[in-house]
């Protein structure tokens, strides 16, 4: 039995550590062309189906085209079609919502792509309070660097 909660727990910090590299490299994605393509690169390497893990190989294969001469308007496309599916799927998941208003912040506005933007910013103020210490210090890293967030509501993530 003991063995069998180690192997359980070990599974877990082993998927949570997967996460914890995704968030990190999805942070710095948008620094340099070099950090995007490691991002995608990493996401690609994901064998998670989870929703979250999905979400962030939406946002790789979005990002894509920023560094890709080919096919840029149907990896957006695609990209962005998942992204919004999976969001169907999981409408109270903070960090998909995080994922979705950092991608519509970031997108050129010719896309079209930032119709939900006040929608997941309130969503993200509204429902901060509700995370564990983890998403909640994610979601306050991206607030403070975030153009979307005024200082007010800055302010209100604590």
């Amino acid at each position: 039995m003991k063995l069998f909660l180690s192997l359980i727990t070990a599974f877990i910090f082993f998927f949570q550590s997967d996460l914890e590299n995704l968030r990190s490299s999805y942070a710095k994605a948008n620094q340099s062309n070099a950090n995007t393509e490691a991002f995608i690169h990493l996401a690609e390497k994901q064998s998670g189906s989870d929703a979250i893990t999905s979400g962030y190989k939406a946002a790789a294969k979005i990002m894509e085209a920023k560094v890709t001469k080919n096919n840029r308007k149907a990896l957006v496309k695609s990209g962005a079609t998942s992204l919004e599916s999976i969001i169907k799927s999981n409408p109270n998941n903070i960090e998909l919502r995080l994922i979705r208003l950092s991608v519509q912040e970031n997108i050129p506005k010719i896309v079209g792509y930032r119709s939900s933007m006040k929608e997941d910013k309130t969503f993200l103020i509204n429902n901060y309070s509700k995370q564990n210490a983890t998403l909640k210090s994610y979601v306050k890293k991206f607030a403070m660097q975030s153009k979307s967030f005024t200082d007010t509501e800055r302010a209100t993530i604590k």
